[in-house]
């Protein structure tokens, strides 16, 4: 569905360059800190901004000459954009009736009667997790091969959270072959969601894994200054200095937990990777 080889995009003070593949009937989840690069990447991938170098293909073809058939095939929920606030339910049920052919006006006002989202009234007048609804319903009720979603939760309380990925999870029993690509920096969105998990830091992919793998294997290891000095580094893959010593982050938790009984280890999690991969000193 999306393939980004050695994408390249260069601002004042941030250089983007990645490589990614998401695979049809595949959900990959984009992680890392606010500023870096996420967006960029699925701006990239839209055709919103164009690329310095690399490639960027989706559905085979170069992201810059896709076709409007194939833009049909694509849905998009962006944290930062959306309809005119001055527009209601039911004048954007007019406009996405005349944009898409596949447009399923049937499922659109059921999801907004479940989800609390009246047809009368001004998006001005939602609050920020009804406007987040309205986003996600705008992009799965066109019959999409392809989802984009750039921090769908963002800003959200848990129970509004947990809606819209109930949402997702509802499409993606419908679709089996339909492929999402979610950023987000929650790490709770993404761990009963996401196939594959890419970490990007400073424009970079610093780690891509499975997501079963990262929960399984993965660990965080919590030592002192002398335990830091002695232990084995072979299997760790990032620390990050802490108050009370280290926080070690290793992909091989179980040889730890053999070889270093005290030592207090607990499961990884995608807030770990995000904050020692990110925020401390890679291996």
């Amino acid at each position: 569905m999306i393939k980004i080889e050695n994408l390249v995009k260069n601002y004042s003070g941030f250089s983007l360059n990645i490589s990614l593949d998401l695979p049809k009937g595949q959900v990959s989840g984009l992680v890392g800190k606010n500023g870096a690069g996420k967006s960029t990447t699925i701006k990239s991938i839209l055709g919103l901004i164009k690329p310095d170098g690399g490639s960027v293909k989706v559905f085979g073809k170069e992201a810059s000459v896709l076709s409007s058939r194939d833009k049909e095939n694509i849905g998009v929920a962006l944290s930062e954009s959306g309809f005119s606030n001055y527009l209601t339910v039911g004048s954007i049920i007019t406009i996405l009736k005349n944009t898409y052919a596949s447009f399923d006006e049937q499922l659109f006002r059921r999801l907004c009667q479940e989800l609390g989202l009246p047809l009368d009234k001004q998006v001005k007048d939602f609050s920020t997790g009804m406007k987040a609804k309205l986003r996600v319903i705008v992009a799965i009720t066109h019959k999409a091969r392809l989802l984009i979603m750039d921090e769908p939760t963002s800003g959200l309380d848990v129970e509004a959270r947990n809606e819209v990925l109930e949402i997702l999870r509802n499409y993606l029993a419908e679709n089996e072959d339909c492929s999402i690509l979610i950023s987000s920096h929650i790490s709770s969105d993404l761990e009963n969601l996401c196939d594959d998990i890419y970490l990007i830091n400073n424009g970079r992919i610093i780690l891509h894994e499975d997501t079963d793998n990262l929960l399984d294997k993965y660990g965080v290891i919590k030592v002192d200054e002398d335990k830091f000095s002695t232990i084995d580094k072979a299997h760790l893959i990032a620390y990050r200095k802490e108050k009370f010593g280290y926080s070690l982050f290793t992909d091989e938790k179980q040889y730890y937990m053999e070889n270093y009984p005290g030592v207090v280890i607990e499961k990884g999690s995608i807030d770990d990777l995000i904050l020692i991969m990110a925020g401390g000193k890679v291996l």
